[in-house]
């Protein structure tokens, strides 16, 4: 991932709403939702989620896909760990895997 491409992910989440749809396709993952699905769980209005989907569609976010007279959209989960990968990957001097420990947020300073 370059810096190009991380900085459009985050402009495209850079929304309340978007956030929000991301959010709940994670929770959703691999179903995904259709979008009135997702215009109902939200309550948000069709027309302005469609705005919102067609952004993070156009991003790489979230997915699409025709079924029937529906569009099922799914959050691209590999793009998002792609996006994380590449925040953490300098992480203590390129060595992440001593950055992070599953009891405590980080370890990056801890000097013991």
């Amino acid at each position: 991932m370059d810096k190009q491409l991380a900085t459009t992910l985050f402009e495209s989440l850079a929304s309340g709403i978007r956030l929000d749809v991301f959010r709940l396709l994670v929770k959703h993952a691999p179903d995904g939702l259709v979008a009135g699905e997702i215009a109902s769980l939200l309550a948000l209005p069709s027309t302005n989620l469609s705005f919102h989907l067609k952004a993070m569609t156009h991003a790489g976010l979230i997915n699409v896909t025709q079924e029937g007279r529906y569009q099922r959209y799914r959050a691209n989960l590999t793009v998002m760990q792609t996006l994380i990968d590449y925040l953490t990957a300098e992480c203590c001097t390129g060595h992440p895997e001593h950055c992070f420990d599953a009891g405590s947020a980080s370890t990056c300073c801890d000097t013991d």
